[in-house]
């Protein structure tokens, strides 16, 4: 089981050293000694608690807080301040940035320990919360909500460098005529079957495969080639007809298929996520008047990929 990480911010040694003593027997423990260092500790390491020292030099422990909480990546990151004050207008002031909690200095270890405990736990709960409101039900992938995030996330790094980003769209063949058919429990299954092949077919560990709704899934591929992109749409079509899921109902096949739409385009600060989700409908469409059970994608400038 994967032990939490702690990132301790204090410019004073000795008192990471204290506070290192106190949590390392159940801990991974990182730290920085100034505000900006923890920043870039905080953005390498994404700890699971930060326990923060408000008297720095330079960067104080507020600015970091603040800083923290308004970036998207680090936002949900509890933060614990550290310091010897005992001004209650100072712990106010922590707790309006975002804090979670506040220790007085000299730390009591047994108060340290609970604390913490207590705060990670909330955090883990938060973050099984968090998964559920993204994750698909019936198939485990995730949803469009899941996909939207990291549509957003995904175009904003890349468009730092006009890096590309392609969006697979797939559909069913004919699946109102399989759960006619077979009824939905084996409608249900057969979704189930094609959405861990799906996820079997993304060859990087940052590709995305979700439903995004009733028979039809989408795939988030950032930074790989259109050329690379359709060859993986191309290895999802044969992963799913090599399920050999019977539908007699299909005008494609005698067993399940899907039809298979790509877009791929360069990443601009302004372009919108559902720029790529319409281009790959376009295609998808496209594949479907093509006599389904095929692959059709395009290749789009960005600012024509988002005028269509």
């Amino acid at each position: 089981m994967r032990r939490p990480t702690i990132l301790i911010v204090d410019d004073e040694v000795t008192n990471i050293e204290v506070m290192s003593a106190i949590l390392e027997d159940d801990h991974e423990i990182c730290f920085a000694t100034t505000g900006e260092e923890a920043l870039e500790a905080a953005r390498r390491e994404m700890p699971d608690l930060i326990m923060l020292d408000v008297l720095m030099p330079g960067m104080d422990g507020y600015e970091v807080c603040r800083a923290l909480k308004a970036d998207p990546a680090l936002l949900d990151i509890p933060v614990i301040f550290t310091t010897a004050l005992g001004d209650r207008g100072a712990e106010a002031k922590g707790l309006e940035l975002g804090a979670i909690d506040y220790v007085t200095k000299p730390l009591v270890p047994v108060v340290v320990r609970a604390r913490v405990r207590n705060h990670l736990e909330m955090k883990r709960m938060r973050d099984e919360l968090a998964k559920l409101a993204v994750t698909d039900a019936l198939t485990g992938l995730g949803n469009r909500r899941r996909m939207e995030q990291q549509l957003r996330q995904e175009i904003a790094a890349l468009a730092v460098h006009g890096g590309l980003l392609s969006v697979i769209i797939l559909d069913v063949d004919f699946f109102k005529r399989f759960n006619d058919i077979y009824g939905h429990a084996e409608g249900d299954r057969c979704l189930a079957m094609v959405a861990a092949a799906l996820n079997r077919a993304m060859p990087r560990s940052n590709d995305l495969a979700i439903r995004y709704g009733g028979e039809e899934f989408a795939c988030l591929l950032p930074g790989v080639t259109h050329g690379e992109a359709m060859e993986t749409a191309h290895g999802i079509l044969l992963r799913i007809a090599s399920l050999g899921i019977p539908h007699s109902a299909s005008d494609a096949a005698s067993y399940v298929t899907v039809s298979v739409g790509v877009a791929t385009a360069p990443c601009e600060p302004e372009a919108h996520p559902q720029h790529w989700i319409r281009a790959a409908d376009r295609q998808l469409y496209a594949a479907k008047a093509a006599g389904r059970n095929t692959v059709c994608g395009a290749e789009y400038e960005s600012a024509a990929l988002g005028a269509q």
